[in-house]
């Protein structure tokens, strides 16, 4: 989940738009589902009650040790498996899992993530400025401390769409080295003059850049993609949520490409890519959280589901993935 969270969206982690992934999901009693994306567990349990078995990914260990009650308590019917979801293709051979019948990405950080300052992902409290989503390698600050002003101008502009990166990054670099989410924060602040109250806060913007870069969720997601490619049975369902417009046109650009609908001979797709079958058919329209939801659950407010069926054609593979000039 991209979005960052005001005092109001710190409720109770509520899985997003539950009721139409479940119906996109269209589970049977005794189907093997994969949860890309573990979180709280709100996903899996409502798989489970819907008569799946479910073998679910997280690569934050905390996330992964919080899930280990319920996995206890499953009977056998969750398996949690703590990679990234785009190691699955790999991780269910080792546990000797044939294809699935449904998979389920919920992309981004996790309120649990946002709502914990020790973390470092959220502006809303002051914590070491972290944002690792694996708790493993270089940190935010690592980063920050250490690249030159024009990659991070770069990074704001590319992962933040944000037209002041350059002051931006200018004032980071005046303001190393630092340590907490407290000193960005108020670095990108100054930096642009903000007023709170009147203005949008343009530290929501650059720390979600930043963390998209440290844990590079975009190549994340279409690695995802491309092994959920992998892993459908036909008839397999997909379902993915996003809640960033640049995740999103990842998953558009996917299913719009693997659907045969993309047109020929693009730059982004040769015509001898969009000759191949189809790997994935009956591409839902996006849908998005109605009123009802967001009154309960104001994190749903940036969602947006994208729902396919996966035929019985061969994957296409990583050589006619969406490029990275796709995004744009």
């Amino acid at each position: 989940m991209s979005g960052v969270p005001t005092a109001a969206d710190r409720a109770p982690h509520v899985p997003v738009l539950l009721d139409e992934v479940l119906a996109g999901l269209a589970i049977a009693p005794g189907e093997c589902h994969v949860d890309g994306t573990f979180g709280a567990g709100g996903y899996s349990r409502a798989m489970i009650d819907a008569g799946a078995r479910v073998i679910a990914f997280d690569r934050d260990p905390d996330a992964i040790a919080a899930g280990r009650a319920v996995e206890a308590a499953s009977g056998g019917r969750l398996v949690l498996v703590p990679r990234r979801f785009s190691e699955m293709a790999a991780a269910l051979a080792e546990l000797g899992q044939g294809p699935v019948d449904g998979l389920t990405l919920d992309i981004g950080v996790s309120s649990m993530q946002l709502d914990r300052p020790e973390r470092g992902f959220s502006v809303q409290a002051d914590g070491p400025l972290d944002m690792r989503m694996e708790q493993d390698g270089p940190s935010a600050a690592d980063w920050l401390n250490a690249a030159d002003e024009a990659e991070i101008a770069d990074i704001i502009y590319r992962y933040g769409e944000d037209r002041r990166s350059r002051r931006i990054a200018r004032a980071i670099v005046q303001a190393r080295p630092l340590a907490r989410t407290a000193e960005l924060a108020a670095a990108v602040r100054r930096a642009v003059g903000y007023v709170a109250g009147r203005d949008k806060d343009p530290a929501v913007q650059v720390f979600q850049a930043i963390r998209i870069h440290l844990n590079r969720e975009l190549d994340e997601l279409e690695d995802g993609l491309r092994a959920a490619e992998q892993v459908l049975a036909p008839g397999g369902r997909l379902a993915v949520v996003t809640f960033h417009s640049l995740e999103d046109r990842i998953v558009k650009a996917f299913l719009r490409d693997r659907s045969g609908a993309a047109p020929g001979g693009s730059r982004h797709l040769p015509a001898a890519a969009a000759a191949r079958a189809p790997s994935f058919e009956a591409v839902a329209r996006p849908v998005r959280p109605g009123g009802a939801e967001l009154a309960v659950n104001p994190r749903a407010r940036s969602a947006t589901l994208r729902v396919a069926r996966r035929t019985a054609a061969a994957p296409w593979g990583a050589s006619s993935a969406p490029t990275k000039e796709a995004r744009a």
